[in-house]
């Protein structure tokens, strides 16, 4: 009985994958397309490829994205590790609990409705949007993101390490950086991959902060698809596809290797102490 329930969830599985990947994995197919419809593959082509590189406005679009993407994550990575080092750091538990719940507040809530209250308080405070609304709109929803990557490496550190470094007489830029920051790095690495991975995919708080002089890919890309069917558009999408791929793949890798060396780190710990 367990071993026919387990035959159907894995089914379930399989299905939802391939309703999932199926229509990307369709459209990545039509960008080798050496016609220019995705209702009739005529032939194996990069033309749409070439087509996409040549198109100058893209490829300064790509170029604005990619800023937008490594220096909002940059900053939001930054802010977050202090987010979290602060919370790590209080001492009632229902006032981390409080904070928590406000740094998730981001990432519960719809992207229409950030998007939407983005826009009215650039408005209201005169900020014009483009480069700037973008970047800081981005920094805004990428901070929880990072606060969340940190703060499970910093709850598994142990307090004694702390302790023992002001006993040898370490003062607190000594324990951040000799002590907390190498603990607590691949939970930073983390939270600064997926923070560029959610900046480069992002669509609906973007469209609503970006300017007429400057936009970013993923708002290029409707922008362009509800004009008509351009192939192109589809080798862009790939690349973005593949990108994003490449970003979640090394996310984990970091997340396994710190998985294991917490377990090693622990291990030892219990060997000493026996």
């Amino acid at each position: 009985m367990a071993s026919k329930s387990k035959k159907w969830a894995n089914l379930y599985l399989v299905f939802v994958f391939i309703l999932m990947y199926a229509p990307i994995f369709y459209l990545i197919f039509y960008s080798f397309n050496k016609g220019d419809f995705m209702t009739d593959f005529s032939g194996f082509s990069w033309r749409h490829y070439v087509d996409m590189f040549a198109d100058t406005r893209l490829m300064q679009i790509l170029v604005n994205t990619f800023i937008v993407a490594l220096l909002s994550a940059l900053i939001a990575t930054l802010i977050g590790l202090f987010g979290a080092l602060g919370i790590y750091n209080t001492k009632r538990q229902s006032v981390k609990n409080i904070l928590l719940s406000l740094n998730n507040i981001l990432m519960v809530s719809p992207d229409v409705i950030i998007g939407a209250s983005f826009l009215i308080f650039f408005t209201i405070v005169g900020l014009k949007l483009g480069f700037g609304s973008v970047v800081l709109s981005h920094i805004a929803f990428s901070i929880p993101i990072v606060v969340l990557m940190v703060l499970p490496k910093l709850n598994e550190m142990n307090p004694a390490l702390v302790d023992a470094a002001r006993d040898l007489g370490a003062n607190n830029y000594q324990v951040l950086s000799r002590v907390v920051l190498p603990y607590a790095w691949p939970g930073i690495l983390s939270g600064f991959f997926m923070a560029i991975t959610y900046s480069l995919d992002d669509f609906a708080v973007t469209f609503f902060v970006t300017g007429n002089g400057f936009s970013t890919l993923s708002v290029e890309i409707y922008s362009r698809a509800r004009q008509g069917i351009d192939l192109s558009i589809n080798a862009m999408s790939a690349l973005m596809f593949l990108l994003s791929l490449i970003l979640v793949i090394i996310y984990y890798f970091i997340s396994n290797y710190s998985s294991k060396n917490g377990k090693k780190k622990r291990g030892a710990r219990m060997v000493v102490h026996q």
